[in-house]
């Protein structure tokens, strides 16, 4: 014996409503393939330009280059050898602690000035305004090596600016080398990286700026809070995404900071008491052609940009996915 479903409309009953969605029960999203399509030729591009750079230096960074290939031999495969000496290289961690070092103390005095020009900008007249504008897009516009020409000059031991200024104030700074010292050394390298990305920071935090509401700091300034109130309990929240992606964009860039410190290392510093990571795969990949142990340090490298960029990339993904 069979039996036969019947529709509400045969047993004369009306049809139950669908059952709303529960309020704030997240609903399903639909994955559509075009957005995913459109991505294809620039994940392509991508693939081609950064990952076969990748793939090179992984490779060379297993292979061993002594004399014989210099002289047209092939590199025998020596696979984790080069790894295994560089991690055990006491050497080669005093110039990771002082690479990581710089890098985030120069990231977050960079910030802060830039928040701070950018928070200037906002609150002169705008002649003023633009005087200000210019004068860091032409700091940021200069070549770095025109920048550091000046620079060098500026802390010159023998007849720099420096050195003179403070000497008319009553100092000791006669004949005094900057670059001898490696503190000081690397506290020149900071005036000199901080005063080059400032002015990306001003401007992408004055962009920010621009999108807080008047309106709520007229409020909050009717009910009582004060300067400092409003920046940190309103603009600073506000302007959060742009403040996490400048800083992680500067301290990806100290990181691999280069230029700067190499310049300053010809002027008349020891090299092996001031190098970072860039200047130290310099150093082993020109200096001294161990084209493996440099491209294995350039791997380390930038499995630690990864790592110190990684909480800011999860913290992305998860409001993406909220």
């Amino acid at each position: 014996m069979t039996t036969t479903q019947q529709t509400p409309a045969a047993t004369g009953r009306p049809a139950r409503p669908a059952r709303p969605p529960k309020p704030g029960a997240p609903r399903p999203r639909k994955r559509q393939l075009a957005p995913y399509m459109l991505l294809l030729p620039a994940i392509a591009i991508l693939l081609l330009a950064l990952g076969y750079p990748i793939v090179w230096q992984i490779i060379t960074s297993m292979q061993h280059f002594g004399l014989a290939q210099q002289f047209g031999q092939p590199a025998p495969f020596v696979w984790f050898e080069n790894y295994v000496t560089l991690f055990s290289d006491p050497y080669m961690w005093i110039v990771v602690g002082r690479s990581i070092a710089f890098c985030l103390v120069t990231a977050a005095v960079t910030v802060i000035i830039g928040v701070g020009l950018a928070l200037l900008m906002t609150g002169v007249h705008a002649v003023v305004r633009v005087i200000l504008q210019i004068a860091l897009l032409l700091a940021w516009a200069m070549p770095v090596v025109a920048a550091m020409t000046v620079w060098n000059w500026l802390f010159d031991w023998r007849r720099g600016l420096v050195n003179n200024v403070l000497s008319s104030w009553g100092l000791d700074f006669q004949g005094h080398n900057w670059l001898q010292n490696p503190l000081s050394f690397f506290f020149v390298a900071m005036i000199i990286v901080v005063w080059m990305s400032v002015p990306f920071v001003a401007f992408s935090v004055y962009a920010g700026l621009t999108q807080v509401s008047g309106e709520v700091l007229e409020a909050a300034q009717m009910d009582g809070a004060r300067g400092f109130q409003r920046l940190r309990y309103i603009i600073l929240p506000m302007i959060r995404p742009v403040l996490g992606i400048v800083l992680l964009l500067q301290i990806i860039w100290d990181l691999r900071v280069f230029t700067q410190i190499k310049l300053l290392q010809d002027k008349g510093s020891i090299a092996s008491e001031t190098n970072l990571l860039g200047t130290y795969i310099y150093q082993l990949g020109v200096g001294s052609s161990d084209f493996a142990m440099a491209s294995a340090v350039s791997v380390f490298v930038l499995i630690l940009t990864v790592a110190l960029s990684w909480f800011y990339v999860r913290s992305l993904i998860k409001e993406d996915e909220s």
